[in-house]
């Protein structure tokens, strides 16, 4: 994201903010590393 302000911008438009880890998992996002929210969404336990 340092290095691709493109992407940097779509990440704060889909987002709303600049933290980091940004998961797009079908178009549920999960900022910063929720690993149960993650697994929720992936369905596995």
């Amino acid at each position: 994201m340092a290095s691709d302000v493109e992407k940097r911008k779509e990440m704060i438009e889909k987002s709303g903010q600049m933290g980091v880890p940004v998961i797009d998992i079908d178009g549920q996002l999960v900022v910063g590393f929720n690993q149960p929210k993650i697994k929720q969404l992936l369905g596995i336990s």
